[in-house]
């Protein structure tokens, strides 16, 4: 969307907000300019460059997924201040 194409008040309805005419010629002003800027980065020659998710390449920095022995019953409910027949007891939060 080039600059002269861009309604402000279009936009603003989009994002379910209302203006008042300062904001909308502000707003309007900034946003044109940002379309300025989108348009010179089109104008960027990227022929030669690879498509990337990412600047950088990312490695995954958490531990391996291995299986590993819970706690038993009896251990879990050690310090629960209220259980009954191998539960937690907590109060009823929903009416």
């Amino acid at each position: 969307m080039s600059a002269e194409k861009f309604d402000i008040h279009y936009v603003a309805n989009l994002a379910r907000i209302a203006l008042t005419p300062e904001e909308e010629q502000r707003l309007g002003s900034q946003l044109g300019n940002i379309l300025g800027y989108v348009e010179q980065l089109r104008a960027v020659d990227v022929s030669g460059v690879e498509p990337t998710s990412h600047a950088f390449p990312l490695v995954n920095v958490v531990r391996a997924d291995v299986r590993q022995p819970g706690l038993e019953t009896e251990e879990a409910l050690r310090n629960a201040p209220l259980k009954a027949n191998g539960l937690f007891m907590v109060p009823k939060i929903v009416e």
